[in-house]
C-alpha cells in the first residue's frame, strides 16, 4: 500500500537513525568518552544519542496523541507511538516472519540471525547485539545498580528487573504453584519455578553437555570454559568468576567476620572455616569422641547443636 505523508516521514527518519547507528564506530558506545548535553547536563554514550536528545530541547511538543494525550516534538514520533494503540507492525523479519512496529527494532532483531554484535565492553572485550545489554553488563565491572526500589532500597541494573521486583511488594501473587503452593506475581516466574519440581533443564552447555534449568546458570557455568572472570576486586585487582566469590574475598580486606562460633564467640569470614573450627569443640567437650567421629559433623547446625547441649550439661 502507499504510505501517507506522516508515515513516509516516519519511515525515512527511522531509516536515517539506523544508518547513523551503523556509521558510528563501536568506541562511540563504549562509555569511555561520555557526551554531555549543554542544555540539561545529561550524559550519553554516543554523539548519535546526544544529537537525538538535543531535539527535545529545541521547542515545544505540538503533536498530541488523541488516544492517551502524550505529546511529541516530532510528528514522526507520534506516528510511531500510535502503533501502540493500533497494534500495527509494518516491518517483518524475512528470516522468521516476526513483525515489528519500528524499522530500528527490526534491525536490532535481525542481529539474532546474523550474529552481529556491534557493542563491545571496553573492560573485558565481550560483544553484545544491543546497547542496552552492554550497559547492563557493564554494571558487572562498575557495581552500579542505578535503579533502586523505593520500598526496600534494593538496587537493580535495569528498569525491567526493578519492575518485576516491585510486583513482589504489590502483594498480588495470583499465580500459585500446584506442587508446593508458592505464589508468584507473574506467570513467567511461576513457569520458571516449576522446573524445580519437574527437573527440566533446557539449557545445555555446548562445550561439556551439562544442562541447566535457567539460562543465567548456564551463562555462569560457561565461564569455566571461556576463562571469563568479570568480577574484579578494587583493593588488589584479583578477578573472580562469581560475584559471591568476590564478596567472600573482599572480607580479607575489610576484616568482616559474619560467622561467629556459638560456643566460644570466635568469628570467621567464611562458613566453611566456622564448620572446621566447631569440630575442635566437638573433640574438646566429648573426650571420648574420636577425630573421625568429630569429622562426621559437617553442618553448622549439627556442631552448634552439640555445643549447646554440652554447654547446658556443664551448667547443670
Amino acid at each position: 500500500r502507499l504510505l501517507s505523508k506522516p508515515e513516509m516521514i516516519s519511515h525515512f527518519e527511522q531509516e536515517d537513525d539506523v544508518w547513523m547507528e551503523k556509521k558510528i564506530p563501536r568506541s562511540s558506545y563504549s562509555g569511555d568518552k561520555p557526551c554531555r548535553s549543554m542544555e540539561c547536563s545529561g550524559v550519553f554514550n554516543s554523539e548519535f544519542s546526544l544529537r537525538r536528545h538535543r531535539k527535545d530541547h529545541m521547542g515545544k511538543k505540538p503533536h498530541k496523541c488523541e488516544e492517551c494525550g502524550k505529546d511529541f516534538s516530532r510528528n514522526s514520533n507520534l506516528s510511531i507511538h500510535r502503533r501502540i494503540h493500533t497494534g500495527e507492525k509494518p516491518y517483518r523479519c524475512g528470516v522468521c516472519g516476526k513483525d515489528f512496529s519500528r524499522s530500528s527494532n527490526l534491525s536490532i532483531h535481525q542481529r539474532i540471525h546474523t550474529g552481529e554484535k556491534p557493542f563491545r565492553c571496553s573492560d573485558c572485550g565481550k560483544d553484545f547485539s544491543r546497547r542496552a545489554a552492554l550497559q547492563i553488563h557493564q554494571s558487572v565491572h562498575t557495581g552500579r545498580k542505578p535503579h533502586a526500589c523505593k520500598v526496600c532500597d534494593r538496587g537493580f541494573t535495569s528498569r525491567s528487573t526493578l519492575a518485576r521486583h516491585q510486583q513482589d511488594h504489590a502483594g498480588d501473587k495470583a499465580y500459585v504453584c500446584d506442587t508446593c503452593g508458592r505464589g508468584f506475581s507473574q506467570r513467567a516466574s511461576l513457569y520458571l519455578h516449576q522446573r524445580v519440581h519437574t527437573g527440566e533443564r533446557p539449557f545445555r552447555c555446548e562445550a561439556c553437555g551439562k544442562c541447566f534449568s535457567w539460562s543465567k546458570d548456564l551463562g555462569i557455568h560457561q565461564r569455566v570454559h571461556t576463562g571469563e572472570r568479570p568480577y574484579r576486586c578494587e583493593a588488589c585487582g584479583r578477578d573472580f568468576r562469581h560475584r559471591s566469590a568476590l564478596k567472600r574475598h573482599q572480607r580479607v580486606h575489610t576484616g568482616e567476620k559474619p560467622y561467629p562460633c556459638a560456643v566460644c564467640g570466635k568469628g570467621f569470614s567464611q562458613r566453611v572455616h566456622l564448620q572446621t573450627h566447631q569440630k575442635v569443640h566437638c573433640r574438646e567437650r566429648l573426650p571420648g569422641l574420636g577425630s573421625a567421629r568429630a569429622g562426621a559433623f559437617h553442618s553448622q547446625g549439627e556442631c552448634q547443636g552439640m555445643g549447646a547441649e554440652v554447654h547446658n550439661m556443664d551448667q547443670a
